[in-house]
């Protein structure tokens, strides 16, 4: 599975992010998950064509060492379709991007 993770958290580090995400995106129905809704403007043709699917998701999965982002496109409507592929670059530097800046938020240093 490929995966961009920040590991090596302090656990007052972790905290602020589990706050922070339960804020902003809801507790997850699993602990420590939360679905983050990939912007309209990055959907590659086969996700934009494919309404029925929408919205898309990244997953964060947060653990009180680290927090780890698998680079899977996903919606929560269908278990299998085309349309659920690896992030392509532009979508892999969005959640990149999306982590930093909740760091970066939150004050904590990586």
């Amino acid at each position: 599975m490929k995966q961009y993770v920040v590991d090596e958290l302090r656990f007052t580090d972790y905290e602020k992010i589990k706050a922070y995400l339960d804020a902003c995106l809801g507790p997850g129905q699993m602990e420590g998950i939360y679905w983050v809704p990939l912007e309209e403007n990055l959907l590659n043709d086969v996700q934009a064509a494919h309404t029925e699917c929408k919205p898309f998701y990244l997953a964060l999965e947060l653990q009180s060492n680290r927090l780890s982002c698998e680079l899977l496109v996903r919606t929560t409507n269908r278990i299998r379709c085309q349309c659920m592929e690896y992030a392509n670059e532009q979508q892999r530097n969005w959640i990149i991007a999306f982590v930093d800046a909740i760091f970066e938020k939150l004050g904590i240093k990586t």
